[in-house]
């Protein structure tokens, strides 16, 4: 991602929300090596089956609302003629 963003002349809220975009995509699909899955199912006495069906699902949902946070936000953002930072 550095050489698409480094020398665009980006604000530093719309790198903000590049980053916002990637972290939503991290989270999509989680599955059984997420330690929060884990937390989740002991905590409230879940199975593994319907854990990993309630997880997933949540997991999914949190990652298209952030990316698409940042998706909507970014053409408000000012993309060209920001100052660099020294």
């Amino acid at each position: 991602m550095l050489p698409l963003v480094d020398n665009g002349g980006h604000s530093q809220a719309f790198l903000a929300l590049v980053i916002m975009a990637i972290s939503a995509g991290s989270i999509f699909a989680s599955h059984v090596n997420d330690g929060g899955f884990w937390i989740v199912a002991k905590y409230f006495g879940i199975s593994e089956r319907d854990t990993l069906k309630s997880w997933t699902v949540l997991e999914s949902v949190l990652s298209v609302a952030g990316f698409a946070v940042a998706a909507v936000l970014s053409p408000v953002v000012q993309t060209r003629g920001a100052r660099r930072c020294p």
